[in-house]
């Protein structure tokens, strides 16, 4: 079996063969704006419209934590917006990182990334804005793709981006 990969880049740009997924965490109250939406959003417009969209229309649809939505941008890439964390900020309940709706988003990540013969590329989910722990995140990720198969990159951006 193999492991996740950690290099320093950036992750929407992953210099691979083959149909990419770009996963990340989104939060359930429509907000996009900071953390790595922004790198997405510089590079493609279509996944920011489409959450927006799917937020919007949540009466009708599967919008809420665990969920995911795949938005195709290029011929050979799609990004995964990853419903993962209530809120955005730190309050009374803590940190709006939600490690069960990760691990659900995470089964259906596995499951698109084996339909399409992708491999997963993403920065360390959960631990950025949404305050989640990078330990209790990689075990997750072992366990939902890298056992069933899918090949999983991880970004640590360089210096001078936040």
């Amino acid at each position: 079996m193999s492991e996740i990969i950690h290099v320093r880049g950036d992750a929407t740009v992953p210099s691979v063969k083959g149909v990419k997924v770009i996963a990340h965490v989104c939060n359930d109250i429509g907000g996009w704006g900071k953390g790595f939406v922004l790198a997405v959003s510089r590079r493609w417009p279509e996944p920011e419209a489409a959450y927006r969209a799917w937020h919007r229309d949540r009466a009708a649809n599967d919008f809420g934590l665990g969920a995911a939505q795949f938005v195709q941008v290029e011929p050979y890439v799609w990004v995964a917006n990853m419903v993962g964390q209530r809120g955005i900020g730190t309050g009374s309940k803590g940190v709006p990182v939600r490690y069960e709706a990760i691990d659900t988003a995470l089964v259906r990540l596995a499951d698109k990334a084996l339909e399409l013969r992708a491999s997963v590329h993403m920065p360390r989910i959960g631990c950025g804005l949404a305050g989640g722990k990078w330990s209790r995140i990689e075990p997750l990720i072992t366990e939902r793709l890298v056992k069933r198969g899918v090949k999983v990159t991880v970004y640590d951006h360089g210096e001078g981006r936040s």
